[in-house]
């Protein structure tokens, strides 16, 4: 298929696609105002998949961080693209799915696990939202060197005229403000903020925006460590679903002071503790991957601090021990849906 048609803008091959992102950097806490050239413009970290929509002459493609072509994965998003985008159009963006007020990671993985001829009756059931956040090329010029005070400009303008759904991330320049969506979007599932410099170029590749994702603490039993129980490195967490001791994370390794602290209050699993002996090295005990875990006795409420991101009410990044809470029982906390 030709890259363009006769009387539309075509577009350079680096912006064909697949089209390589900038990335961003994790820091600890939202950067200063003045942090980055030409002033920090925030935006929030949308909890979905980075997606590139490449509008060309008579199609649209969706791309994936990683070069994959995932329209067909999203046929709803690629379909809104094609009627409200202009050809010779890539914006850069977040494909996020909605499960009432919150985001869903859940719902938004079923889209790459589906077959694809049911895509079709779960894009109807579970529709997708695409936020844009990031333009790159218009009307087939490139607009990557342009500081991103311009690129989001012609993006505001662009998105005028959208309507769901296809949607523009909101972004401040104040820091306050962002301060407060820091606070008040972590409800809907959002993870943090993306500092960006307004005068900065788009640079592929690179990592040159920052990351601050939002931490809450919650509780967890201890379910297992590993390691052996009077030294322990890492923390098994787990919770109950429909009366079930589940693996809902791991922790971080632990200080030498938090292994201590763990160690104390640890009792040996007796014979009825529903763990395996190795459990995987990936998200949610998965993986090919595994790795011996000593258990212990659920009766130890410990308190960790995690991001945002779940999925079916498991934490989808390393949790971090805070401490042990001696005040709670296992039937204070609440299970998971």
């Amino acid at each position: 298929m030709p890259l363009s048609v006769p009387g539309l803008p075509g577009l350079p091959p680096e912006l064909a696609g697949p089209v390589a992102v900038e990335l961003a950097k994790p820091v600890r806490t939202i950067p200063p105002a003045n942090a980055l050239p030409g002033g920090v413009r925030y935006e929030p970290k949308w909890d979905g998949y980075r997606l590139v929509i490449v509008r060309q002459g008579t199609s649209t493609r969706l791309w994936s961080k990683q070069g994959r072509d995932l329209t067909d994965r999203f046929p709803d998003i690629a379909a809104a693209a094609l009627a409200q985008l202009p050809a010779g159009t890539v914006v850069d963006g977040e494909v996020v799915v909605w499960n009432g007020e919150r985001l869903d990671f859940g719902l938004l993985q079923r889209r790459m696990l589906t077959a694809a001829g049911r895509i079709g009756a779960l894009a109807a059931a579970s529709p997708a939202s695409y936020v844009a956040f990031d333009l790159l090329a218009v009307g087939g010029t490139d607009l990557r060197a342009r500081p991103l005070r311009r690129r989001r400009t012609e993006l505001e303008g662009l998105a005028g005229s959208w309507a769901p759904p296809m949607q523009i991330s909101p972004a401040t320049a104040d820091p306050g403000e962002a301060r407060q969506w820091f606070t008040d979007f972590r409800a809907a599932g959002v993870e943090g903020l993306v500092a960006k410099g307004a005068s900065t170029r788009y640079a592929p590749g690179r990592r040159e925006w920052l990351k601050v994702k939002s931490w809450e603490t919650t509780e967890v039993l201890a379910g297992a460590v590993i390691g052996p129980i009077d030294r322990p490195s890492q923390l098994v967490a787990g919770l109950h679903r429909d009366g079930e001791l589940v693996v809902v994370g791991r922790s971080s390794p632990l200080s030498p002071r938090q292994a201590a602290e763990l160690a104390e209050v640890l009792t040996p699993a007796g014979p009825d503790h529903p763990w395996p002996e190795r459990i995987g090295t990936g998200r949610f005990g998965g993986g090919r991957m595994s790795v011996t875990i000593t258990r212990v006795q659920p009766t130890e409420v410990v308190e960790i601090s995690a991001d945002v991101a779940l999925q079916a009410g498991v934490f989808r990044h390393p949790l971090r021990y805070v401490r042990v809470r001696p005040d709670l029982r296992p039937d204070d906390l609440p299970p998971l849906p």
